[in-house]
């Protein structure tokens, strides 16, 4: 097969693919149940790495106004049609500083699609996973900042960050404390997860929690300290595989609720 349309073939794969997991009949209800001790109706809410936008259609159900950020061109546009023309989506990626970079893209599986060189390198090396995973597209992309985003659209009551092991430079772009948000953390490179706790504790009193794959309910009945959300990071995670990691600043209603 020609490799142009061998690449046809697998953008096509890799986008039905992702239909199937994250549009699936049932998957709304949970995704709202988890969203809803954090989003404020009226509130903006950012959702970075957006791919076909099943985590905004659940904060725009919520009564948010979503603005959500996705690089992949053919991803932005299935992510638009998904949640609908009242979500605001920005063909574009967050950083550490306003510019342009280049993103590594496997047609085949978008969701694992990054900026991050050094961790496709580490993430391959002790991820299993990961170890047929070919990136072997590129596409330069104009990148923003969470500070940008807040300059223009205002302070969001939730971002969440899935970004593949770019978490801690979209952080990075964050200069000022929020009331909450998630970002994902994957075996193999858990000190990304590190690196995200550490800008946080400089940006004010946050604590912890965690959501282990795609499930859609919190791991902890108490929320942990930075501290302790590092040290189980440090000690490997109780060995999952991949997750997501919540913070939320102390005052927030979330942290009164009950999450047995």
């Amino acid at each position: 097969m020609p490799s142009r349309l061998l690449h046809q073939f697998s953008s096509v794969f890799g986008i039905a693919r992702s239909l199937v997991i994250y549009w699936r009949p049932g998957r709304q209800p949970g995704l709202q149940a988890l969203y809803r001790p954090f989003i404020t109706p009226g509130a903006p809410a950012f959702d970075i790495g957006a791919h076909l936008g099943d985590r905004s259609a659940a904060f725009q159900a919520l009564g948010a106004r979503v603005v959500a950020l996705e690089p992949q061109p053919g991803l932005a546009r299935w992510c638009k049609r998904m949640v609908g023309q009242q979500l605001t989506v920005l063909p574009m990626a967050a950083g550490p500083a306003l510019g342009t970079a280049p993103i590594a893209i496997s047609p085949s599986n978008p969701t694992v699609s990054t900026l991050a060189d050094d961790w496709r390198t580490q993430v391959t090396q002790h991820n299993a996973g990961f170890a047929s995973v070919s990136w072997n597209t590129r596409l330069s992309v104009e990148v923003t900042t969470l500070d940008a985003l807040i300059a223009t659209y205002g302070l969001p009551c939730f971002i969440k960050i899935d970004v593949e092991g770019f978490e801690a430079e979209v952080l990075a772009g964050l200069s000022q404390p929020v009331p909450a948000l998630s970002f994902e953390f994957v075996a193999g490179t858990l000190d990304v997860g590190q690196a995200c706790i550490e800008h946080l504790r400089q940006l004010g009193d946050y604590r912890f929690n965690v959501v282990e794959g795609e499930q859609r309910v919190l791991r902890w009945s108490e929320w942990k300290t930075a501290d302790q959300t590092d040290a189980w990071l440090a000690a490997g995670a109780d060995h999952l595989g991949s997750g997501d990691i919540y913070a939320c600043q102390t005052h927030h209603s979330a942290l009164t609720g009950a999450y047995d």
